[in-house]
């Protein structure tokens, strides 16, 4: 058995046992590979701890950078109380109406909230709304901008919110120093800024599984 084999078989039981699928998560990829969109979704058990993570910080409004299909956006959705509130941005017109069909299936439309646009456009228009800060922020989108992203998490946040930074291993070459893909180097400025940020504590966790060799880092603001 190859060693990508035997990761795949671990993640599949570990999401049969802890994060089994329902009608609506396997109806949100089934519609999501319909669609065309790539197969770069979370793992159930990686949406699982979102929700966990959500749900340990007593969450009521959360934000999501990057929605694709809405797959994670159901985890965190779910995490969320009836009056609460989730809003995540998607690049992809097409993606979006896939994420927003994929949303009011699972009951969560009320809640969630698909904004459509380049995020470093549209995250200065819900700053201008002066939302109330948000407890969680999930950012899963093109890796060149993390560390802006970053930022604008910290802009949107409190004292004691939690940023989940995802994918942040690229199979390991975040720690070649000599290379210099811009997604590789977006992710590392990412991690430096959250290192030295005096209002952040966070660190970096790596994993395997269905997804590969990756990885995602935590971290708390600070007051």
């Amino acid at each position: 058995m190859s060693e990508s084999q035997l990761w795949d078989d671990v993640d599949d039981y570990f999401a049969a046992l802890l994060a089994p699928a329902d009608d609506t998560l396997t109806a949100a990829l089934r519609d999501s590979d319909a669609a065309g969109l790539p197969p770069i979704n979370v793992a159930p058990n990686q949406g699982k701890l979102l929700q966990l993570l959500a749900q340990i910080q007593g969450a009521r409004r959360v934000l999501e950078i990057g929605t694709l299909g809405g797959y994670s956006t159901i985890w965190l959705g779910r995490a969320l109380p009836a009056d609460g509130r989730l809003i995540t941005f998607e690049y992809d017109p097409a993606h979006a109406e896939v994420a927003r069909g994929n949303l009011a299936r699972a009951g969560l439309d009320k809640i969630a909230e698909v904004r459509v646009g380049a995020a470093l456009e549209t995250l200065p228009k819900l700053a201008e709304e002066n939302p109330e800060p948000f407890d969680l922020v999930f950012i899963d989108a093109d890796k060149v901008n993390n560390p802006h992203y970053v930022e604008w998490a910290l802009k949107l946040t409190r004292p004691g919110s939690l940023i989940v930074l995802d994918n942040v291993v690229r199979e390991g070459k975040v720690a070649d120093p000599g290379n210099t893909e811009a997604h590789v180097r977006g992710t590392r400025e990412a991690l430096e800024l959250i290192a030295a940020h005096p209002k952040l504590n966070g660190t970096a966790i790596q994993t395997v599984g269905s997804k590969g060799y990756d990885g995602f880092a935590l971290a708390r603001v600070l007051a």
